[in-house]
């Protein structure tokens, strides 16, 4: 079984987290620059969705998708300037309780970080109302030095490879 304690520990240790807000997606006519831009980042929405929905569960066979953890309306991502990009990804856990959130925030992240091919800055959080500690973890799974600290345990390390290895 997985210890918690170590990875809440780990996850634990390091700097401030930081804030976790998501931008507010402008509203009214768009002009047809605009447009374009909204389209193309829906295009890079779908990919990022792509990336996640087949990172294994770390206690089950299925994958985030199939539980409904991670859905295509969870992934937004919006231009910061030229060809960067802020991609926001919302995962509800199987029940409010969930022991493992952090450790699936954890996947998330070390997916994205190694397989999206622009730039960009990554915020990932626990859908509001979904979990009883989604403030501590959210804070926890957005901040470098606790992610950086918890893939230095080899035990979880090991844990989010076997998660985010590609299907076959």
């Amino acid at each position: 079984m997985l210890s918690l304690g170590l990875l809440w520990r780990a996850l634990s240790r390091g700097g401030a987290g930081q804030g976790y807000e998501a931008a507010a997606a402008p509203s009214g006519p768009m002009e047809p620059e605009a447009e374009q831009e909204q389209e193309q980042d829906q295009e890079r929405a779908l990919e990022v969705y792509d990336l996640i929905r087949t990172i294994r569960d770390p206690e089950k066979p299925q994958t985030l998708e199939e539980l409904e953890v991670v859905a295509e309306s969870g992934v937004a991502v919006a231009a910061l300037g030229p060809e960067e990009f802020l991609v926001t990804i919302r995962f509800t856990p199987t029940v409010p309780h969930c022991s493992l959130a952090t450790l699936i925030g954890l996947c998330l992240r070390i997916k994205l970080q190694r397989c999206l091919p622009f730039k960009h800055k990554l915020e990932i959080y626990i859908s509001e109302g979904a979990h009883s500690t989604e403030e501590d973890i959210n804070k926890q799974i957005n901040d470098k030095e606790r992610v950086a600290a918890a893939m230095e345990n080899p035990h979880l390390r090991e844990i989010v490879e076997q998660c985010v290895l590609d299907p076959d």
